[in-house]
């Protein structure tokens, strides 16, 4: 999969970044990413509100 991917609709919820983009086969998904150095957590979802819980739920291991 091409790293070069077209972020929208960006928001923050604390450490973690909620974003929009298409996939390769042109579907839709939102991906919610820490921000935290030496934390890692990165995960592709079908739905925003997936996304969303996924960074509010969020407990970064790295302190």
């Amino acid at each position: 999969m091409s790293a070069n991917r077209r972020f929208r609709n960006v928001t923050r919820i604390g450490p973690v970044q909620v974003a929009t983009s298409y996939d390769g086969r042109g579907r839709e998904k939102h991906t919610a990413a820490c921000t935290a150095p030496r934390c890692g957590f990165s995960t592709d979802y079908d739905s925003r509100a997936a996304a969303e819980l996924a960074a509010n739920t969020h407990r970064c291991p790295v302190r």
